[in-house]
């Protein structure tokens, strides 16, 4: 699939617009390949230090993908230290440094082990996340806690996987525990965590079972939060990850040669700018 960039207009702090050239042929993923483009583009000096990157829906008109792709995008170039975000302007490049940007490097060769150490990952952050909002969030959080939950069964109704919305449920925990840095770290860590989203929900997807815990398990965190009951959250939190780790375990040879091990697979090989 290719990406053909619309000649919309930049920020008025961009001096040119690089043309598409090799991304059209370009391997990878959609995200690798937004990536890749705006990498140039920063290095090549399009977007000079503090200006401001185009808005996501600028993006997603120029690139022509969805929102999920350029939000991943825009996230790995974070990581990299190439851009930032500032309150008023949004997402601004920011000025070389000679600072060595922390990278994730899964490195492992197996489907499996990739995955289940993102879950390994997470698992000490959504427990703590979730008792910290439990203790913290306001009402109108709560009530974001429960829409971002709807919109979950939402989108598997409408014949979608659910990705976008399972992160955008955990990710409203995380502005619920009123600490940045959880946010901040899911907003680093969301190529990783949505890739393993990616490939649990299409083992999950497989099976009404799996699919019936996994809704349920959701639903005794929201519901904990709710509650303002900081150890049942921490341990219903703890308790999806758990599981979910064991229907990955559960998983069959044709889960693994289906579009879920393709998905497994491209996370193992995730290391972020190269």
């Amino acid at each position: 699939m290719s990406i053909n960039m619309k000649n919309t207009q930049h920020s008025r702090t961009a001096s040119r617009t690089t043309p598409p050239g090799p991304l059209d042929s370009a391997k990878g993923t959609l995200a690798d390949r937004v990536t890749g483009a705006l990498y140039e583009q920063i290095r090549q000096g399009d977007f000079a230090p503090g200006a401001r990157m185009p808005s996501e829906n600028e993006l997603t008109e120029r690139f022509q993908v969805s929102r999920t792709v350029i939000r991943e995008a825009i996230s790995r170039l974070k990581s990299e230290g190439l851009v930032g975000s500032r309150r008023g302007s949004g997402t601004v490049v920011l000025a070389p440094n000679n600072a060595t940007p922390f990278r994730l490097d899964i490195d492992v060769h197996d489907s499996i082990q990739a995955v289940l150490r993102v879950i390994e990952l997470r698992r000490g952050v959504e427990g703590e996340m979730a008792a910290l909002a439990a203790q913290r969030r306001t009402k109108v959080q709560n009530q974001s806690i429960q829409q971002a939950l709807k919109s979950i069964d939402r989108a598997v109704s409408e014949g979608k996987d659910g990705v976008e919305e399972d992160f955008a449920f955990h990710a409203a925990i995380s502005a619920a525990a009123h600490n940045p840095l959880y946010t901040s770290l899911l907003e680093f860590l969301s190529q990783f965590l949505q890739a393993a989203i990616r490939v649990a929900r299409i083992n999950e997807a497989r099976r009404e079972d799996f699919s019936q815990q996994v809704r349920n398990e959701h639903a005794l965190i929201a519901q904990a939060i709710s509650d303002g009951d900081a150890d049942a959250a921490r341990a219903a939190a703890l308790r999806h990850m758990e599981n979910s780790a064991q229907r990955i375990q559960a998983a069959d040879t044709a889960f693994w040669a289906s579009e879920g091990g393709k998905a497994a697979r491209r996370l193992a090989q995730a290391k972020g700018l190269k």
